[in-house]
């Protein structure tokens, strides 16, 4: 009894799927992952031969912003600096302030990007 439909019913298991569907599969699944792994050799040997020039930028590139101290201009300062500047008492609303873009000087205050800064910095703390 060794026809095709012998076999058939032989390999055919209790959910109703045969050993040809079984090793089918296995196949797919086998050859997908083979494709993705050579996907990700590929690319990851890609970005190690970009120069780091090229690399893919992480978001928008922050303002550069430049601050009037003291009665002289000074900067660049990125927005980490402009927060330090503001927590010395360097950087007030009533400070003049520029960044690229901007056709004039203007206070702080009136710079939504620098009063957005101001806003998110904490308040003095208090020493009890």
């Amino acid at each position: 009894m060794e026809s095709k439909e012998y076999n058939d019913r032989y390999l055919q298991n209790s959910s109703g799927f045969n050993g040809e569907r079984l090793i089918e599969f296995g196949m797919s699944t086998a050859m997908a992952s083979h494709v993705l792994r050579t996907m990700n050799e590929t690319m990851r040997e890609t970005m190690q031969q970009w120069p780091s020039t090229m690399k893919a930028p992480m978001g928008p590139p922050s303002l550069l912003y430049y601050a009037a101290i003291e009665g002289k201009q000074a900067g660049p300062f990125s927005e980490t600096e402009i927060v330090r500047l503001i927590n010395d008492k360097k950087i007030t609303k009533e400070t003049l302030v520029w960044h690229q873009g901007m056709t004039a000087w203007k206070h702080a205050e009136d710079v939504p990007e620098v009063l957005r800064i101001i806003a998110l910095s904490p308040p003095p703390l208090e020493q009890a």
